[in-house]
């Protein structure tokens, strides 16, 4: 037997009992006639005491050569400590230790195993299995594991049957690169992981699960940044004879069950936007509503005026910021640099103080006056002691830009707070988009959402106006989940199929396998997936997923740690009937 009790399980309840415990050396503090030793697990810290009076002098001599992080085995009595420690949950007590076994020596590790470490994101990630180590880290893991507990719990208690579906399948567009595995076995074939389980969760509703869910690895081959990874892990849902209210409905009782259980909070409300209103109002489709500053558009209170910047502008828009009229002028030029930034792109910015007295003063008051300015704070909803933040020029860009100013503002102002929790429906998505560079349409969700009811003729005259029968999740500002009612008849699956570029052949070859089963009754049906990647880092207070990831990739999309992706020997390219030609 390793061990009889944790190292974070001993209270003053177990004095003068006999003990084996087994951890990590965390650190060692020798003072000549007493050494103490703080060993670790995952459950927390004990306390070792050595002391000349009780402990042999060989015994003591080996725990002063006890390093950093070898992993050793103590018994001992549990005794009352004399110098307690009220941040430790074990720090009433200390083990006198009578016996040490060293399990194995380490290496001076190459940063602190500690809670504020010195090793740098880098180095951590090279060597992550030992900053799993470190609380922040481990804490994170046991959180996932509680969050992904409770949605099984739920999913299950609501009757959701788990699935596990392929990884091996065959590549299909789902608008990011999928990546590829070649077949041994099938010269010059190729599967592709999955970028999610979308057609076989449809599949199961053909074959009659009616609900279904999958806690399940997803791959998609594109740019990374901060909150993106490689591979990441989504909730998969889907259900049967259900229409965008049964799914809403159901997922919200999801979404309060784990705010509630993993986070103490209530929540009753899940407020409901178009996206068109949440591009008007916030700039974006995953709004923060934990804070005001919506959109005020300025166009007909703004324009005509003489100010040539505002009159060729698309559009004129601007937001109050509270309390923030009391700005200095570094303070403004400093966020009109910050708006100019390339990341953002704006040309500038115009700013007007609403006084406490109730009178204005701007950049622009050569053409303004107090009753113009008075119809910005109307529009904006500015209140006295507030500032008016205004951006101008192309539609689209200036919502974007005016977007991020909002959220950096509301995070210099601390209004957003982790603590707090809002979540936000988002609905009626265009079905399709432009590009605008090919002058093709692609599916804004996939190409197996279907158009709202009534909206599928209008696929032939006015295809940019049909609206999705789409749904996002947000919570804080990020889009936590995303689902739709599907396409379930095959007639409407090809005219979708036709709209998106798919000739007859190409349809067939790429998605006959889900046409033809739809020839066998199948169910009308919708689902959703969240993030839980992302679900998880916001539910800990975070926002970056990697810092609830085991294994995370960096920014480059490679495992520092095992160093990969990597280049494989010439023996398994000839298996593989694969020929690499690459020029340095």
């Amino acid at each position: 037997m390793y061990r009889s009790h944790t190292c974070g399980e001993l209270r003053e309840s177990h004095i003068e009992t006999k003990v084996t415990l087994s951890g990590w050396v965390q650190k060692t503090r020798d003072k000549g006639f007493v050494v103490w030793v703080d060993l670790r697990d995952r459950y927390g810290i004990t306390q070792l005491v050595f002391d000349e009076d009780r402990t042999s002098s060989k015994l003591l001599e080996q725990a002063r050569h006890l390093g950093r992080e070898f992993v050793v085995q103590v018994t001992g009595e549990v005794i009352e400590r004399s110098s307690k420690n009220p941040n430790l949950a074990t720090g009433n007590i200390e083990v006198l230790v009578d016996e040490v076994v060293i399990l194995n020596e380490s290496k001076t590790p190459p940063f602190t195993i500690e809670n504020e470490t010195d090793g740098g994101e880098d180095l951590r990630m090279k060597y992550r299995y030992l900053d799993i180590r470190r609380n922040p880290v481990k804490n994170n893991l046991v959180f996932r594991s509680k969050v992904a507990m409770e949605v099984r719990k739920y999913l299950s208690d609501q009757s959701f049957i788990e699935v596990e579906t392929p990884y091996l399948i065959k590549s299909t567009p789902e608008g990011a690169r999928d990546f590829v595995v070649p077949s041994r076995m099938n010269e010059g074939q190729f599967y592709a992981l999955p970028q999610s389980p979308q057609t076989f969760k449809q599949l199961l509703m053909v074959g009659g699960m009616d609900k279904y869910f999958q806690i399940v690895k997803c791959f998609r081959d594109e740019d990374l940044r901060a909150d993106r990874q490689p591979e990441f892990t989504q909730i998969d849902c889907e259900m049967a004879f259900v229409e965008q209210e049964d799914i809403l409905d159901e997922f919200e009782g999801l979404t309060k069950h784990l705010l509630k259980e993993i986070k103490g909070f209530e929540i009753s409300a899940f407020p409901r936007i178009t996206y068109d209103d949440a591009m008007r109002i916030y700039g974006n489709d995953k709004p923060d509503i934990r804070f005001g500053m919506e959109f005020g558009e300025l166009n007909t209170v703004a324009q005509h005026k003489e100010f040539g910047v505002f009159n060729s502008a698309e559009l004129v828009v601007g937001i109050a910021v509270p309390g923030a009229a009391n700005y200095t002028r570094k303070e403004l030029d400093a966020l009109v640099n910050w708006v100019k930034r390339p990341q953002i792109g704006a040309q500038g910015m115009v700013y007007a103080k609403y006084n406490e007295d109730g009178s204005f003063k701007s950049t622009v008051d050569k053409f303004y006056d107090q009753e113009d300015l008075s119809k910005w704070a109307e529009t904006t909803g500015a209140k006295p002691g507030d500032l008016i933040c205004v951006l101008s020029g192309d539609a689209n860009k200036t919502r974007a830009q005016l977007s991020a100013l909002r959220m950096e503002l509301a995070e210099r102002l601390g209004l957003r707070n982790p603590e707090e929790f809002a979540p936000l429906w988002v609905i009626d998505f265009p079905l399709l988009e432009l590009d605008e560079e090919t002058g093709n349409y692609h599916a804004m969700h996939h190409p197996f959402t279907s158009p709202k009811p009534g909206q599928l003729e209008l696929l032939e005259t006015d295809p940019s106006a049909v609206r999705a029968n789409a749904y996002d999740l947000v919570l804080n500002g990020n889009e936590i989940g995303g689902g739709s009612i599907r396409i379930h008849d095959r007639d409407v699956q090809s005219t979708m199929l036709k709209h998106l570029g798919f000739t007859p052949e190409e349809a067939q070859a790429q998605f006959g396998f889900l046409m033809d089963a739809f020839q066998y009754g199948a169910p009308p049906h919708g689902g959703i997936a969240f993030g839980l990647d992302r679900l998880v880092s916001i539910l800990g207070g975070q926002e970056t997923i990697r810092d609830f990831i085991a294994f995370p990739k960096n920014n480059s999309g490679r495992d520092v740690m095992i160093d990969a992706p990597a280049a494989i020997d010439q023996e398994q390219l000839r298996e593989l009937n694969l020929k690499l030609d690459i020029k340095g």
